[in-house]
């Protein structure tokens, strides 16, 4: 016969597991978008349980310090939203012009829809602590990648047309970061369009016309 916690001990331990980590994500998505907002030194665990209605001692529960779960708040949302897209171009088929226009539109939608003020996070992190601070870099590079490598295949191809590459990706992500402030707040058949037309408007960037796209 099995013993008796075969049945009742190892589902309770699921859904407490499960119950936590939606716990530890709700606490980071609040301190993102807090430390977003604010900068690094703008933000307090105070700020962050009350944003969350929670007192501060429980926060300690999950994390000891305001560094703990500012470098946890980086890490969930850098790798999730850059997972996110490696994920699309692994689906996404096509010529590089298609492939960056699903990239460019995939990045709005989640900026507007999912993290409207936690992108700003990752922005200006110069007066941040080294360890955040090298952080950031590290993942804005894997990010910046994504779309380094589509604009290259495309100068290769000879469907873009670029002055410089750097020049024309820091221009593309500056404006891609500005998304929420344009779009958050319309009607959701507005925000589409905005969506849209933003995405169509950053593929000039590489010198591609939007009737390039097949839309």
């Amino acid at each position: 016969m099995s013993a008796p916690d075969d049945i009742s001990t190892r589902p309770v331990s699921d859904r407490v597991q499960r119950k936590r980590g939606r716990r530890i994500q709700e606490i980071l998505t609040a301190a993102a978008e807090l430390f977003g907002e604010r900068g690094y030194d703008g933000v307090s665990l105070e700020d962050v349980a009350e944003r969350l209605d929670v007192a501060k001692s429980s926060l300690y529960y999950y994390f000891s310090s305001k560094d703990e779960l500012v470098t946890a708040a980086i890490e969930s949302l850098g790798d999730e939203w850059t997972s996110r897209l490696e994920d699309l171009l692994a689906r996404t088929e096509g010529t590089p012009a298609q492939r960056l226009h699903a990239l460019i539109h995939e990045h709005a939608t989640i900026a507007v829809h999912d993290y409207p003020a936690a992108l700003r996070l990752f922005l200006e992190p110069r007066e941040w602590p080294d360890a955040q601070h090298d952080r950031i870099k590290e993942l804005r590079r894997r990010h910046d990648a994504l779309f380094r490598r589509l604009v290259e295949d495309g100068i290769d191809d000879g469907s873009f047309r670029v002055i410089d590459i750097d020049t024309t990706l820091q221009c593309m992500h500056a404006a891609l970061s500005q998304a929420p402030l344009w779009s958050a707040e319309l009607p959701t058949r507005l925000q589409r369009k905005a969506i849209d037309n933003l995405t169509d408007t950053l593929m000039l960037l590489a010198g591609h016309g939007a009737q390039a796209t097949g839309r």
